[in-house]
C-alpha cells in the first residue's frame, strides 16, 4: 500500500501500471449521493487513468493507510471527515482488485475510526 500510495499521490503513471495486475479491476459505491463509477473499471491502464483523473478531486486530503474489511486498504480524509476508504486484493506482488466506497452514509463509522487494524466494515 505504501508503494500504491506514493506513486497516486506523485501521480507516478509508469508504477502505478506497474503495481497493478494488468486484468485488475476497480469498482466504486457513491451510493448515488457522490459522483463515482458506474461499473467496474477494468484493465491496469484503465484503472490508472481513472485515478490520475481523481487525483485534483483528492488534492489536500490526508491519505492513510489502513486495513480495510481485513485487506489492504487506504483511507482519504479532508478536514477530519472521511470521503473514501479503498480495499485492496493483492495476489503475488500485484494489485487485482480495488474497491472503493464514497458514499457518505457508508463513512460516518469511518471518520472516528482507527486507522491502524481493522476499521468498520465499508
Amino acid at each position: 500500500m505504501r508503494e500504491f500510495k506514493r506513486a497516486w499521490e506523485a501521480g507516478d503513471i509508469d508504477a502505478l501500471v506497474r503495481l497493478l495486475a494488468a486484468d485488475a479491476t476497480a469498482v466504486s459505491d457513491g451510493g448515488g449521493r457522490v459522483r463515482s463509477v458506474q461499473r467496474p473499471v477494468v484493465g491496469a491502464e484503465r484503472i490508472v487513468r481513472s485515478l490520475v483523473l481523481l487525483q485534483d478531486a483528492f488534492r489536500g486530503h490526508t491519505i492513510l493507510e489502513a486495513t480495510v474489511n481485513g485487506q489492504p486498504g487506504l483511507i482519504s480524509r479532508r478536514d477530519g471527515a472521511t470521503v473514501a476508504v479503498y480495499a485492496f486484493e493483492v495476489a503475488g506482488e500485484a494489485i487485482t482488485r480495488i474497491w472503493a466506497v464514497r458514499n457518505p452514509d457508508k463513512l460516518r463509522a469511518w471518520t472516528v475510526a482507527p486507522v491502524s487494524g481493522d476499521g468498520p466494515a465499508a
